[in-house]
């Protein structure tokens, strides 16, 4: 297409999401390519360019098992579910609170955007409890496991967001929350940006990942969703045509879309997905609506 036949095509997108907030959880190789990274935060200050209040999301899995090795403590996982002792718990908020948070801040900024990091534990932002024992199969038996510092959300206290956002400023959030007690709690990243899409009543929630969107068969790409209903991502889930590792992912837009929000599940590694997704006529995902 011609350069004014792209800007034409995305005036209708830009005049309806005006002064709207959306939600984009960044994970996979994203975080651990520079060049992708720096293509998103292109775009995301992009978005706050033209009226629209980004809110980001990051998780950090690879990079907590690489600082985990480094410093010789080998990660524990059981029924896929990483196992969060005291050692780990602070491995994690240094990690997600520390390095990774500061990076995305730091490259918003470079592209000219006021990026401020956030975690659950600022303003009370995200309110857990520690999940209790989980069944998991081993060796063919099923036995109780305590993942210790991992927690599942009860609240999400959307004042920060609003105020910071608001201010101009592009909010990058950690999925480290706090309970009662006060203390750290690992919690699942896209989660995380499924509850804030919902309590925030977000325009958009965009999960970015590795492959092109939600498929039938997870080894044929041409096998992509397009688009689907709620009601046909559960059943989806219940009749596990969808792969064990994209339900959190699904999970997280069933969230937001009851509370009317529009979710997107996009290849995060092709260049310039989110403004793809946002604003031509064909997207390059799949949309829950």
């Amino acid at each position: 297409m011609k350069k004014e036949e792209v800007l034409i095509e995305a005036l209708p997108y830009i005049r309806e999401f005006y002064g709207s907030k959306v939600v984009i959880k960044i994970g996979g190789h994203a975080l651990v390519d520079e060049s992708i990274m720096d293509n998103i935060t292109q775009d995301i200050v992009l978005l706050r360019f033209v009226g629209i209040c980004p809110v980001v999301v990051h998780g950090g899995g690879p990079e907590i098992t690489k600082l985990m090795e480094k410093l010789g403590k080998k990660p524990e996982f059981i029924g896929g579910l990483r196992i969060t002792d005291d050692e780990t718990m602070e491995i994690v908020r240094m990690v997600l609170v520390g390095s990774v948070n500061e990076r995305i801040v730091s490259l918003i900024g470079k592209h000219g955007g006021k990026g401020i990091g956030l975690s659950g534990n600022d303003g009370k932002l995200i309110v857990a409890k520690k999940k209790r024992k989980q069944k998991v199969g081993i060796a063919g038996e099923e036995r109780e496991v305590d993942l210790g510092w991992v927690g599942e959300i009860e609240e999400i206290n959307a004042e920060i967001i609003n105020i910071t956002s608001e201010e101009g400023y592009i909010p990058v959030i950690s999925p480290v929350a706090v309970d009662s007690a006060g203390n750290s709690l690992n919690v699942n990243a896209d989660s995380v940006a499924g509850e804030i899409a919902y309590a925030i009543k977000a325009k958009k929630l965009i999960l970015l990942t590795d492959v092109s969107g939600l498929l039938r068969n997870p080894a044929d790409p041409s096998t992509l969703i397009s688009r689907a209903t709620a009601a046909e991502i559960k059943e989806f889930i219940a009749n596990k045509v969808i792969g064990e590792g994209m339900i959190p992912k699904a999970e997280a837009s069933l969230r937001a879309s009851s509370g009317g929000v529009t979710a997107h599940i996009i290849d995060g590694r092709e260049p310039h997905s989110i403004l793809l997704e946002l604003f031509t006529d064909t997207g390059i995902g799949t949309m829950i609506v």
